[in-house]
C-alpha cells in the first residue's frame, strides 16, 4: 500500500517589510476564481488558535510559542483539500540589532509540513523604506547594513534547511512591478510539475521530434556533459554567473557551484533535486541575461572530435537514423551548441527548461519509448551513474571514458555492479582521448574506436535488413493460407486444431528450416534392391527441438514428424534447458505457436546462449507479432547483434491482439477456455 500524498504547502518568507501580506492579499484577489489555493497568514492563524490572539500569543516563553506555532501549521496542513495547495505567508527570524544573532521562529513542524517555499529577496533599501513608513505596526528600528545581514543570513539558512528537509526553495529579486506576476507563476508551476506529468511531457516531446513518416530504424542517443564535450556546460554557466556579479547564490561573495551543493545535498539525485536546480537557474535570469549566459557558454564549448564526426557522419542517413541529445542541463546551451556546428536539423536535444527537467528516470523512459513505441534500435551514449538507466534500457550502451582526472568517481562500482548483474550485456568504452586508462580494463568492458570506419558501419548499419535477412516466413505464400485458415477458425479447438498446429510445424520444417540449416545426404536402401542417396536435415540427430509449453507443443510435434531423428524437449520455463540437453547439440529448435512481445523467447534464447555461446538457434513460430522483431524491440536486437539465431514463421501479424480467455491459442488448443 503506497504512502499518502503530502499535501502542497507553500510558505511565502521574506523580511518584516517585504511585503509578504500585501502579495498574499493580490495573489488571493488575483487567483480567487480558480479557488485553486487556500490562502493563509501565519499569525492570523496562531491567533485563531490562541486564547486571547496574538497579543497573548507574544506574551508566551519561546517554548510555548513554538507549541502554538506548530500548531498553526499543522491545522493548515490538515484544511488542504484534495489539489487545492495552501499558501503560507510566515516569518523565519525575527532578529533585533541589538543581538548577536536572530532567533528562528521556523519550527520542526514548518519543515515536515512545507512542501516549496517562495523567499521574497527584495531590496534592503526598500524593506528598510517600508519598516520606516509602517504605522500599522510596532516596527524595531534598524539599519540598512543590519537588513542586509538579516535577509543574506535568512536565505542562507533557509536555503540550507529545505534542501535537508525535501522542501523546493527558491528567492525571487523580481521588482516590484513583476514580483506579483513571478510568484503567480511559480504557485501554478508548483503545482502542475509533478514527476508523473514531467515524464508525460518528455514523452510527448520526443514523438513530436521524431518523424514518423521516415524509415527510421536506429537512433543514437547521447548525453551531453562530459559525454560529448569534456566540458560540464552546468559548472561553464555559474562560473560566467560568478564572473558577472561577483556573487554566489547565496549572496555571498566568492565562486561556488550550487548545482554541486544540491547534488551533494540530502536531495541527492532525486526529482526534487533537479526541480531545485532548474528554480537556481532562474534565481540566475534575475540576476544576469541568460540568453547572452547561455551564447558565452555554448560559444567556449568544444566537442570531442571523434563523437561530432559520428554526428555528422549521422546526420548524412537522416531518413534512417535520428540522433536526439538528452541532457540533465540546458536545452537553450546545448541546442546553441549544435547550432554552432551546423547539426541543429539533424540533431535534437532533449533538455531542462521550460517546465520540463531531464532526471535519469526520464532518460531511461525516453529510450525505452524509442525502442518500444518507435520501433528503433538504440545506441545510447553516456559517462555517469546518472546514464546507466538509459544505457540499460538501450540495445547497445557505450561509455565514454574521458581524462581520469575529471571524469566521474562513482561511475566504475555502478558499472561493474550493472554487469555483473546482468543489467549491461552490450556495452563497450570508447576513449576521449584514446590514450587515457580505461574504465574496468578492457576484457570486462571492451574498447572501441569511434574513428573506425568498421565502428560507425556498425553504429549506423541498417538493422532492419540484418533482422530479415534472418527472418524467413510464408505470410503471402498459398500454402500458408491455406495451413493457417484453420488456426484461425473460431470453430475449431481441441484435437482437431492441434492437428492443424501439428501440420504448420512439418510444413515450416519441411519447407524452411531445412533451407535456413540445409540438408546432408546418407544412404538407403532403394525400392529396387541397391543402395542409393538419401537426405536429411544437417545433424538432424544433433538437432534439440524445445517445445515451450504448453502452445508450442503441437507445433514442435510437427517440426519433430519432419526431424524423426531430433532430441525433443518440453519446457514450461528458460531454466528447463539444462547444460545435458546442449551437449553435443548443433543447433536448437524453439518452438512457440504464438510469439507476441518476444520476451519469452528471448529468456530461452539467452538461457541457451548462457550455456551453450556457439550453437545455432532457431526460432519456429506460427504467428509472430511484427512489432516483436521490430529493430527496438528485445527479439529484433538479438536478431541483429547474433549472427547466429534465426526465426521462421508461418506468418507475421501487424495485429497487436494478444489473445486471453476463449481467444488464447493454449486454451483452444487444450479445450480450457472455461478456465479464465
Amino acid at each position: 500500500m503506497s504512502a499518502p500524498t503530502k499535501p502542497v504547502v507553500i510558505g511565502i518568507y521574506g523580511l518584516p517589510g517585504s511585503g509578504k501580506s500585501l502579495l498574499t492579499q493580490q495573489l488571493k484577489q488575483q487567483l480567487e476564481e480558480s479557488a485553486r489555493f487556500v490562502f493563509h497568514e501565519g499569525s492570523a492563524v496562531i491567533a485563531s488558535l490562541v486564547p486571547g490572539g496574538l497579543t497573548a500569543f507574544q506574551a508566551l516563553g519561546e517554548q510555548e510559542k513554538t507549541y502554538w506555532r506548530e500548531l498553526a501549521i499543522e491545522r493548515i496542513a490538515s484544511e488542504c483539500g484534495p489539489g487545492q495547495p495552501a499558501v503560507v505567508a510566515g516569518h523565519f527570524m525575527f532578529w533585533s540589532e541589538s543581538e548577536e544573532q536572530g532567533t528562528r521562529v521556523c519550527t520542526q513542524s514548518d519543515l515536515k509540513t512545507f512542501t516549496h517555499i517562495i523567499y521574497l529577496e527584495v531590496e534592503p533599501e526598500l524593506v528598510l523604506e517600508r519598516r520606516s513608513n509602517d504605522t500599522a505596526r510596532n516596527r524595531s528600528v534598524v539599519s540598512l547594513d543590519h537588513i542586509r545581514r538579516w535577509q543574506r543570513d535568512e536565505v542562507t539558512e533557509l536555503r540550507e534547511l529545505c534542501w535537508q528537509n525535501d522542501i523546493l526553495f527558491t528567492a525571487t529579486s523580481s521588482p516590484p512591478s513583476q514580483l506579483l506576476d513571478r510568484v503567480e507563476r511559480l504557485l501554478v508551476s508548483f503545482c502542475d510539475e509533478t514527476a508523473a506529468q514531467n515524464l508525460s511531457t518528455a514523452g510527448e516531446k520526443l514523438d513530436g521530434l521524431i518523424d514518423s513518416h521516415k524509415d527510421l530504424e536506429t537512433a543514437l542517443v547521447f548525453d551531453a556533459d562530459r559525454t560529448l564535450s569534456a566540458s560540464d556546460t552546468g559548472a561553464l554557466f555559474w562560473d560566467h554567473v560568478w564572473k558577472t556579479t561577483a556573487r554566489d547564490v547565496h549572496g555571498q561573495v566568492g565562486h561556488s557551484d550550487p548545482l554541486k551543493a544540491v547534488f551533494s545535498s540530502p536531495l541527492g539525485y532525486s526529482y526534487t533535486a533537479f526541480r531545485q536546480a532548474m528554480l537556481l537557474y532562474e534565481e540566475a535570469s534575475e540576476q544576469v541575461d541568460f540568453e547572452l549566459a547561455c551564447d558565452a557558454v555554448a560559444a567556449s564549448l568544444s566537442l570531442y572530435p571523434g563523437l561530432l564526426a559520428l554526428l555528422q557522419l549521422a546526420g548524412t542517413c537522416k531518413h534512417r537514423v535520428t540522433v536526439v541529445v538528452v541532457t540533465c542541463g540546458l536545452h537553450s546551451i546545448w541546442h546553441r551548441v549544435m547550432q554552432k556546428h551546423g547539426l541543429d536539423r539533424s540533431v535534437k536535444v532533449i533538455g531542462s527548461e521550460g517546465g520540463l527537467v531531464v532526471t535519469d528516470h526520464v532518460k531511461a523512459a525516453l529510450v525505452s519509448r524509442l525502442r518500444e513505441k518507435h520501433g528503433l534500435y538504440v545506441w545510447a551514449f553516456g559517462d555517469s551513474v546518472l546514464d546507466l538507466p538509459m544505457m540499460k534500457a538501450a540495445c547497445q550502451a557505450v561509455v565514454v571514458v574521458g581524462d581520469e582526472k575529471s571524469r566521474s568517481k562513482t561511475m566504475d562500482k555502478a558499472l561493474a555492479d550493472a554487469i555483473e548483474h546482468g543489467e549491461l550485456t552490450t556495452v563497450a568504452q570508447v576513449l576521449l582521448p584514446s590514450n587515457v586508462p580505461p574504465r574496468l580494463g578492457i576484457t570486462k568492458l571492451p574498447v572501441i574506436d569511434i574513428t573506425n570506419r568498421d565502428t560507425i558501419a556498425t553504429i549506423l548499419r541498417r538493422p532492419r535488413e540484418q533482422i530479415e535477412r534472418n527472418i524467413q516466413h510464408a505470410t503471402s505464400r498459398s500454402a500458408a493460407k491455406l495451413l493457417m485458415t484453420p488456426t484461425r477458425d473460431a470453430t475449431i479447438a481441441g484435437p482437431a486444431l492441434r492437428e492443424a498446429h501439428r501440420r504448420v510445424g512439418w510444413y515450416l520444417g519441411m519447407e524452411m528450416l531445412a533451407d535456413i540449416i540445409g540438408t546432408e545426404e546418407f544412404s538407403i536402401p532403394h525400392v529396387q534392391g541397391h543402395q542409393t542417396t538419401g537426405h536429411r536435415l544437417h545433424g538432424e540427430s544433433q538437432t534439440l527441438i524445445v517445445a515451450l509449453m504448453r502452445g508450442g507443443e503441437p507445433l514442435a510435434l510437427g517440426v519433430n514428424d519432419a526431424f524423426p531423428s531430433a532430441m525433443f524437449l518440453h519446457a514450461k520455463q528458460a531454466s528447463d534447458v539444462r547444460a545435458g540437453h546442449l551437449n553435443g547439440r548443433e543447433t536448437v529448435l524453439l518452438v512457440d505457436s504464438v510469439v507476441n512481445s518476444g520476451k519469452s523467447i528471448v529468456e530461452f534464447v539467452q538461457r541457451v546462449r548462457q550455456l551453450e555461446g556457439l550453437v545455432r538457434v532457431v526460432v519456429v513460430a506460427g504467428v509472430v507479432q511484427a512489432r516483436a522483431v521490430s529493430p527496438g524491440s528485445i527479439l529484433g536486437q538479438l536478431l541483429v547483434d547474433d549472427g547466429n539465431l534465426g526465426l521462421v514463421a508461418l506468418r507475421l501479424s501487424d495485429n497487436k491482439f494478444t489473445g486471453r480467455g476463449n481467444t488464447d491459442t493454449g486454451n483452444r488448443l487444450f479445450n480450457t477456455t472455461h478456465l479464465d
